[in-house]
C-alpha cells in the first residue's frame, strides 16, 4: 500500500501492507552502506527470531529479502525514551526490561548454538566474541593513526577480563526497547546479539543512560541479582563497560577517515566525541585520577568567517516536505556548523594539542597527521609506563575535539557524564 524510508544513518523502511483488508505495518531493516556490520545481517535476523521463539519480547521476524539485502519484521508501538513519562511509569518499564533480560540470560544456550548463533569454545571465550569482532572490524578499516583506541585496547589486553562460567544469549548493546501505556513492549536493535557474558548487558546501557535515564544502577543491579538469584560481577561490568565506550570509534573509524556519500558524518563524529570522553573518564576512574576541565579557545575571525556563517544559515533555512531529504539537509547543516566552528577555534585547538604532545614526548611535528602518528607510536611503545599522563592528555584532547562539534552551548558540543562506579568498587 505504501512505504517510506526512515530518516537515519542505517537503511530502514516502514511498509504498510494490506493483509485481507487489514493494514499491517512492517519494518524492513537493511545493512549499513558505508561500513560493514559487526555480525552478518542474517545472524541478526536469526538471533531475533530465536529470542521470539523462546518468549523474549522482540518484534516478530517475517522473513528475508535478497534485494536489497534486508529482513522484515513486525513494527512495534511505543517510544524508545522516557520523554513525557512519569518516574513511576519509568520504574515499571525498566523493571520489566530487567525481567526480560533476566529471563533471556537464563535460557539454555544449546538451542541457540545449534541454530547457528555465534558463540565461543568456552564461557570465557564467548565473553570475548564482541571484543574480538569490534577490534577486527577496526583493524580491517583502519586508515590513519588512532592513539586513544590503541591506548585503551592495550590497557585492556594488559588487564584481561577474569575467566568465568557465565554464558547466555545476550543483546550486547543493551538499553534499547520500546514501551507504551506504561509497560515494556519489546526489545529492539539486537544486531550484536550472540552467546556471551550476561554482565555485558548490564554494562552497555550505562552510556545510553546519559540521554535515557534508567535509574540508579546500584538499585537496578540489585534488582537483577534478585531476579536471577546470582550476584552481579561489578568488576566484569566495569571491564565490559570500558570496552563498550570504544565501540563507536571502533565502528566508525573507517567512515570518519574516508566518508562515502552515504556517511552521516556529524552523527558519527558527535557519537565519537561523546563516547571517547566516556572512555577517558572510565580510565580515570580505574586509575583514581581527577580530571579537570580544559580551557576552550576564544573564537577568532578569518577571511572566510562570513561565508561559513552564510552557508550555515542558508542550509538551516531550507524547508522540504520529504523527511529523508530533510534529514540529508540536516547532515549538511551540522557539517557546515562544524566547519564554521573549526574556522573559529581549530588552529588554536591544534596548537594546544601539539603543546600537550611536546610536553609528554619531547617534541611535536607541525602537521596534525604527523602528531597523531607520533602519539600513537608513543602509546604503542609505552606499555603502561605513562598511563596516568596519557589519560590526562587524552582528556584535554577530546574535550577540545568536543568543542569543535558546534557552537558553544549547542547540543552537538554538550557532554553528558555517566553515573560513576566509584562507591561500589572502592
Amino acid at each position: 500500500m505504501s512505504w517510506e524510508r526512515q530518516p537515519r544513518w542505517r537503511p530502514m523502511w516502514f511498509v504498510d501492507i494490506d493483509r485481507g483488508g487489514v493494514t499491517e505495518r512492517v519494518v524492513v531493516r537493511g545493512e549499513r552502506s558505508d561500513t560493514s556490520l559487526i555480525f552478518p545481517l542474517e545472524h541478526e535476523m536469526l538471533f531475533q527470531r530465536l529470542l521470539d521463539e523462546h518468549g523474549v519480547p522482540v518484534p516478530r521476524v517475517h522473513g528475508w529479502c535478497d534485494e536489497p539485502r534486508a529482513y522484515a519484521m513486525a513494527a512495534v508501538p511505543g517510544r524508545p525514551d522516557f520523554a513525557g513519562t512519569t518516574d513511576d511509569e519509568r520504574h515499571v518499564v525498566v523493571d520489566e526490561y530487567l525481567q526480560a533480560l533476566a529471563r533471556m540470560h537464563q535460557l539454555p544456550v544449546e538451542p541457540f548454538k545449534a541454530a547457528g548463533v555465534i558463540s565461543g569454545t568456552s564461557p570465557s571465550d564467548s565473553a570475548m566474541i564482541g571484543v574480538r569482532r569490534f577490534e577486527q572490524h577496526y583493524r580491517s578499516s583502519k586508515t590513519r593513526p588512532d592513539p586513544l583506541m590503541e591506548f585503551v585496547l592495550g590497557w585492556l589486553r594488559r588487564h584481561p577480563l577474569p575467566a568465568s562460567d557465565r554464558e547466555a544469549p545476550i543483546v550486547w548493546d543493551s538499553g534499547q526497547f520500546h514501551h507504551a501505556d506504561g509497560h515494556l513492549v519489546a526489545l529492539v536493535d539486537v544486531e550484536i546479539g550472540h552467546i556471551g557474558d550476561p554482565m555485558m548487558d548490564l554494562a552497555a546501557w550505562r552510556m545510553r543512560d546519559t540521554v535515557i535515564p534508567y535509574g540508579e544502577f546500584p538499585v537496578l543491579y540489585d534488582r537483577y541479582a534478585e531476579l536471577t538469584g546470582r550476584p552481579v560481577d561489578l568488576a566484569a561490568i566495569q571491564w565490559h563497560h570500558l570496552f563498550f565506550t570504544l565501540t563507536n570509534q571502533l565502528s566508525f573509524h573507517g567512515p570518519l577517515a574516508r566518508p562515502t556519500l552515504d556517511t552521516d558524518y556529524m552523527t558519527y563524529a558527535q557519537w565519537v566525541s561523546e563516547t571517547n570522553l566516556h572512555a577517558v573518564e572510565t580510565m580515570a576512574e580505574y586509575l583514581g585520577i581527577d580530571l579537570e576541565p580544559v580551557e576552550i579557545p576564544e573564537p577568532v575571525s578569518s577571511p572566510v568567517s562570513i561565508p561559513h556563517q552564510h552557508l550555515s544559515r542558508s542550509l538551516r533555512s531550507i524547508s522540504v516536505e520529504d523527511p529523508y531529504v530533510t534529514y540529508q539537509i540536516r547532515i549538511a547543516f551540522r557539517l557546515a556548523r562544524h566547519l564554521e566552528r573549526a574556522d573559529q577555534i581549530g588552529a588554536a585547538v591544534t596548537e594546544a594539542d601539539r603543546e600537550d604532545l611536546a610536553r609528554l614526548v619531547g617534541r611535536a611535528p607541525k602537521s596534525w597527521d604527523e602528531c597523531e602518528t607520533a602519539l600513537e607510536n608513543f602509546v604503542l611503545a609505552d606499555e603502561g609506563r605513562h598511563d596516568a599522563e596519557l589519560v590526562v592528555l587524552f582528556n584535554r584532547r577530546w574535550q577540545r575535539y568536543k568543542a569543535l562539534m558546534g557552537p558553544a552551548g549547542s547540543a552537538m558540543a554538550a557532554h553528558h557524564t555517566m553515573q560513576p562506579f566509584g562507591r561500589w568498587l572502592g
